[in-house]
């Protein structure tokens, strides 16, 4: 049973989304503040958050950046606005995913269950177990990242979009197609959070600003992983 952690200041939308979750087969705790939130991440130990951004005192995005300091469990930010600015500094710094409220129960089951099956994907297991890249090292089969010998803490949709990358080296992936890979959604909207996936992963793969190594930006079109 996936154990969700709500953070949501308002207790109607806090009950309503915990009776619906439990509803769709989810073990729920849920905190009112950011502060409060924190200390059940460690002593819940979920498999996904629901993240309110704006939170009361320490908002949404100080409690992002708290989590992803040390831990690397999916959180969906759910925010009342659809303004691109606060869904992209919040995937910035560190949502896997977002929704907007108010949120229908079916559709967040649904990003939770998508961001659960990312942070546990497998690859192909024909596929070499590792692959090296220049200082950069993919163990497919026990799902790490190696840099300059080093590990690398990705995210779940961090770790799945360099996967499906790198999988296929030299192939120009549409922002669309990584959409629907990684995030399994299939509205072109969301494109933005393929755009701040990458900003995330380039930052913790190495790579010098305006010259990337390993993910190459394909001007009006997406990506591609592998060597100028």
């Amino acid at each position: 049973m996936p154990r969700v952690l709500i953070i949501e200041d308002d207790r109607a939308v806090r009950d309503g989304v915990r009776l619906a979750l439990r509803r769709q087969g989810h073990e729920v705790a849920a905190a009112a503040t950011g502060e409060e939130g924190l200390e059940l991440l460690r002593s819940f130990r979920p498999d996904a958050v629901v993240l309110d951004l704006m939170l009361p005192g320490m908002t949404g995005l100080e409690v992002c950046r708290r989590i992803r300091a040390h831990d690397q469990v999916p959180i969906i930010m759910a925010t009342a606005r659809g303004d691109d600015t606060d869904i992209v500094v919040g995937l910035e710094s560190g949502a896997d995913d977002y929704v907007v409220k108010p949120v229908r129960a079916r559709v967040l089951d649904a990003r939770i269950r998508a961001v659960l099956r990312r942070a546990g994907t497998t690859d192909d297991p024909g596929a070499s177990r590792v692959e090296h890249h220049g200082d950069l090292v993919i163990d497919r089969a026990g799902l790490t990242v190696t840099h300059l010998g080093q590990p690398v803490a990705l995210g779940p949709s961090e770790l799945r979009l360099l996967l499906t990358l790198s999988a296929s080296a030299g192939q120009v992936f549409s922002r669309q197609q990584l959409l629907e890979a990684v995030w399994e959604h299939n509205y072109h909207g969301d494109a933005r959070l393929v755009d701040a996936c990458v900003k995330r992963l380039r930052a913790k793969i190495g790579e010098p600003a305006g010259s990337p190594h390993y993910v190459h930006t394909v001007r009006g079109f997406g990506y591609r992983f592998g060597p100028r």
